[in-house]
């Protein structure tokens, strides 16, 4: 079955936290722009503050449920919201970040309005077919919802957001919730300290370390190279499995996908697994005493030596240069 170019309404869920923008939402609104008009699904408190950079990357209209109500339970709501819209709208997609909160809305949403629902996304053609990379990011395929309003959730750092400054409409939105919709709610909130380091999914430059860092207390050599960087620091899965660093911090194809302008694998192998978390990173420079790693067919510069002589020495030499 073909179907032709797409054009109309795509509704984008705007990621954010208590007002504050997630980088995913800027890419979600440039992917929607290249095939109709993005609208922006804002829900929750804090939109006062957001609306400028919505407008920034081109939301051509914002639908605005500020009702805390809709975040003080868990999914659910949100999933409530977006089927009653796509109801009253008739959009041509809708469109979430494929994080874990992204995906279980995604599902949920697909239940409710009887929809197809496609997951980790990396790129979206007309139609609304989507690209995904499975099997360690070895290969890519096509899909396409066939019955209903498209649901694509799209995996943080495979789009580029590119600034398209709108003047968007808005227009307030509000759904009653059902009981079933109530019945998990959020009874507390802790707020998780951060560190001075950026975040790993939105930093500009990430430092990443892998089995050949040989244990925990080895990494400090890592975050030390982070740090005269001022880079976000990242672990292989090999690195994260044996316990080394937080899984939090895992890049690859079952962590986090990263896309910073520099990425620098440090005692990476480069399997597959890993590589489909970082090889949209705009350069790649990777160390490693063994020469006929897979990760050097990857980079853009390659040192082949030990790290705990190149790291160190590169730190020191970056730090004489500030």
């Amino acid at each position: 079955m073909s179907v032709s170019p797409t054009q109309g309404e795509i509704l984008v869920l705007v990621d954010h936290l208590d007002g504050e923008l997630k980088k995913v939402t800027l890419e979600l609104l440039t992917l929607a722009r290249r095939h109709g008009d993005a609208a922006a699904v804002w829900i929750g408190p804090g939109y006062e503050g957001a609306k400028e950079k919505l407008a920034e990357y081109g939301a051509a209209k914002v639908y605005v449920a500020a009702s805390s109500e809709l975040t003080d339970y868990v999914v659910a709501p949100k999933a409530e919201l977006l089927a009653q819209l796509v109801a009253d709208k008739s959009p041509a997609a809708v469109l979430v970040s494929a994080t874990a909160e992204g995906k279980e809305i995604a599902g949920r949403l697909a239940v409710k309005i009887n929809s197809g629902v496609l997951t980790d996304a990396i790129g979206l053609t007309d139609g609304f077919v989507a690209e995904q990379s499975i099997f360690g990011g070895s290969t890519v395929v096509h899909s396409q919802v066939r019955q209903g309003t498209p649901i694509i959730a799209v995996r943080p750092n495979s789009t580029a957001p590119e600034a398209s400054p709108s003047s968007p409409v808005e227009e307030e939105v509000s759904v009653v919730l059902s009981d079933a919709a109530k019945a998990a709610k959020i009874v507390e909130k802790v707020v998780q300290e951060k560190g001075e380091r950026p975040e790993l999914t939105e930093a500009a430059i990430v430092v990443s370390g892998g089995r050949g860092v040989g244990g925990a207390e080895n990494f400090k050599v890592i975050e030390a190279l982070a740090d005269s960087l001022g880079a976000a620091v990242g672990a292989s899965r090999a690195a994260t499995d044996a316990g080394w660093y937080p899984h939090s911090f895992q890049v690859g194809q079952t962590g986090k996908t990263v896309s910073p302008q520099l990425y620098i694998a440090v005692g990476i192998s480069g399997a597959i697994q890993h590589r489909a978390g970082m090889q949209t990173s705009k350069t790649i420079i990777a160390i490693n005493k063994d020469a006929e790693a897979p990760i050097f067919d990857l980079v853009d510069y390659g040192v082949v030596g030990d790290l705990f002589q190149v790291a160190p020495a590169l730190t020191e030499e970056i730090n004489k240069r500030k």
